[in-house]
């Protein structure tokens, strides 16, 4: 954004030093670099997540678009920042919001913070699986709620994909819900995945996701909840003994542009666009892949004993009827409109 602003600059003084045939070039080319889309000057978009290097989300989400822009020349360069190097999610929501980060990877939740139907998005079985949540914002069954969301805050929204199905992890197995009771599971501190633990039948316990290694390690908590490609990435199966494969939750990632979405011209839209596209449809493949390496690696190592008969319908069930009970009417509204599309 500074590198378009710094070319806007030196093309206003150019057109008040130069002859009067360069000032009339020069006005030509400030009249295409407006707002209006019809054209951009160079510039260096960031694009902040808080994923490790290795993961999917970075990987096969974060690299594919940096190196899709890159390869169409059309004067976007996408700066990554990795690690939440640039703060935290609820931190960098805010920062999109007013402009000082670019772009960002956000889990639903976390945008809710703007706008909360958009919050839904990470309600419990809401998606019956990733695919499920692919063909809802392939389709027009989406549109409202971005809309909404854009028109609340100002940022756009490029795409969206699962990051995997979330499971549970504790040190004895979780087959249905009563095996929940007693058991202090660590729940990200967000209305929606409280919620999410209430309607589960958990004892929530909330620890920044950060210090969950330690707070499992010293028995803080009992327990937890991420999708596999997470827990493989801070290496909880070093502190828990158990993964129930409940799939309670499609971990989503929105990837979301600021206000700058408005100063790029078309071309480079289309190409920023396109290169998010990309990634969306190669993020889900890259996650698969990662969880069966890893499950059969734990599987191999018995560092983690995986549970796969857990009573996936008995906690779909109660989640459901708790949903429908407590959401207001604008959270049942998305809620429903995301339960029609399933198969």
């Amino acid at each position: 954004m500074a590198l378009l602003k710094r070319g806007r600059k030196a093309a206003l003084v150019a057109c008040l030093v130069a002859l009067p045939m360069a000032l009339a070039a020069c006005g030509d080319d400030d009249e295409g670099d407006g707002g209006d889309g019809e054209a951009g000057g160079e510039v260096t978009l960031q694009l902040a997540h808080s994923y490790t290097e290795t993961q999917p989300q970075h990987r096969c989400g974060a690299l594919v678009i940096a190196d899709e822009v890159a390869g169409a020349d059309v004067g976007v360069t996408v700066e990554i920042f990795p690690a939440s190097q640039l703060g935290a999610d609820a931190d960098r929501i805010s920062s999109v919001v007013s402009g000082d980060i670019d772009i960002d990877i956000q889990g639903a939740s976390a945008l809710g913070a703007v706008y909360e139907p958009v919050s839904v998005l990470d309600a419990a079985y809401a998606f019956d699986d990733s695919d499920h949540l692919a063909r809802f914002f392939d389709g027009d069954a989406s549109g409202d709620l971005l809309q909404g969301f854009e028109d609340e805050t100002g940022v756009h929204t490029l795409g969206a994909w699962s990051a995997g199905m979330r499971q549970f992890t504790a040190n004895e197995p979780i087959r249905e819900p009563g095996d929940l009771d007693g058991l202090r599971m660590r729940f990200p501190n967000s209305p929606q995945f409280l919620m999410n633990a209430e309607a589960l039948g958990a004892d929530a316990t909330e620890v920044a996701y950060e210090e969950l290694f330690l707070a499992l390690q010293q028995g803080t908590v009992d327990g937890q909840e991420n999708p596999i490609v997470n827990i493989d990435a801070i290496s909880l199966q070093e502190v828990q003994d158990y993964i129930s494969l409940s799939s309670h939750q499609a971990n989503s990632n929105l990837v979301i542009i600021g206000e700058v979405w408005n100063e790029l011209s078309e071309e480079q839209q289309e190409v920023l666009q396109s290169a998010v596209d990309t990634a969306v449809e190669q993020v889900p493949g890259c996650v698969a892949e990662d969880e069966e390496a890893t499950l059969a690696e734990w599987e191999e190592s018995g560092e983690l004993e995986i549970i796969d008969d857990v009573d996936v319908e008995a906690f779909r069930t109660q989640v459901d009827t708790y949903l429908r009970d407590n959401f207001n009417e604008e959270q049942l509204a998305v809620y429903e409109t995301i339960r029609g599309t399933a198969e």
